[in-house]
């Protein structure tokens, strides 16, 4: 099945909210962190309900905003949520940005880039498109030092791209992005149980719930194109 059928998949069955409350609780911190002016246009990559970009727009922080998706069904619910003009949404493939050279002032994606198919292009691509100083905010929870999402792998029928933090910074520089940060950004919202309820069905301690969303929680790495 390709990313398109799977989250077509998705869509067709209303999950995109689901990945929206779930997403929210770390994703939220990121672009609170995003150095966005209001006359800034924003790329999201993968932007599944386009809660990021509502989100930006409603705080008045952008001029501009595009949402790219290779799932129709995905673009089409998307819209269904917004009636914003200066919000965009886009079907198109991360290894073929359908935008032009320096073109975007910054490009935020949350639990996406993973399903590129080819990653390090993808990375060479958002540098294209980015203007000198331009950055990319890239979320992740499913990285080798969570050893907990390891197990996402199987529960979905694409392959997805598991690098851990260095990989990360070594494949944004090789596309010819700085590093200009990269660290943990903890999940405080996600309720931990009570030691006396665990063992559960998916954790067996409640230290390794608490390392799994307080400590691990999500990746974040920001490249920045040299000016």
């Amino acid at each position: 099945m390709s990313v398109r059928e799977e989250f077509d998949a998705w869509a067709a069955e209303g999950r995109e909210k689901g990945m929206e409350e779930r997403h929210w609780h770390t994703a939220k911190h990121v672009l609170g962190r995003m150095p966005v002016e209001s006359d800034d246009t924003v790329l999201d990559l993968g932007t599944g309900s386009g809660y990021a970009l509502r989100a930006l727009r409603e705080a008045g922080n952008i001029r501009r905003a595009y949402g790219l998706d290779g799932a129709p069904e995905m673009l089409r619910n998307a819209r269904g949520y917004t009636d914003d003009p200066n919000i965009g949404y886009v079907r198109g493939d991360f290894g073929s940005l359908p935008f032009a050279d320096e073109s975007i002032d910054h490009v935020f994606s949350m639990e996406a880039f993973y399903y590129a198919s080819d990653p390090l292009r993808t990375l060479r691509e958002i540098r294209r498109v980015l203007r000198p100083g331009g950055t990319f905010y890239c979320a992740v929870n499913y990285y080798e030092e969570n050893v907990y999402s390891h197990e996402w792998q199987d529960n979905i029928s694409i392959e997805m791209t598991r690098w851990d933090r260095g990989e990360y910074r070594e494949a944004f520089r090789e596309a010819g992005l700085f590093v200009a940060e990269q660290d943990n950004i903890p999940d405080q919202e996600t309720e931990i149980l009570p030691e006396s309820e665990f063992p559960t069905e998916d954790f067996d301690t409640r230290e390794a719930m608490v390392e799994r969303y307080r400590e691990l929680g999500t990746v974040l790495t920001v490249g920045v194109a040299p000016k």
